[in-house]
């Protein structure tokens, strides 16, 4: 949570907004002391994933699919082990193939 005086709140108040619109709460104190909250309206409980997606994606930190992923990639084959192979050496492996 972010801490704000009331001067800094005064003046960067359009800032603060737009903090809070992206989902961050704002504490503002008055000589130290916290005298109110800033916090959206708009915000969703926590058991809401939907709500929580939207806020995420809102952020940039997440990106929807706009299709569901191929079938090839969910059903293909995965690779097999070889005898004593190493987890590096596979995964060395998979880069050379592309996949």
């Amino acid at each position: 949570m972010r801490r704000a005086t009331v001067t800094e709140t005064k003046n960067q108040l359009s800032a603060l907004l737009d903090r809070v619109r992206h989902g961050e709460t704002i504490l503002i104190v008055d000589r130290g002391r916290p005298v109110a909250r800033l916090e959206s309206v708009l915000a969703a409980p926590a058991d809401d994933p939907e709500g929580r997606l939207a806020r995420l994606e809102r952020r940039g930190l997440l990106r929807r699919a706009t299709a569901a992923p191929p079938v090839a990639l969910i059903s293909g084959r995965l690779p097999r082990a070889r005898r004593r192979a190493r987890v590096v050496e596979a995964l060395l492996e998979e880069r050379r193939q592309g996949r």
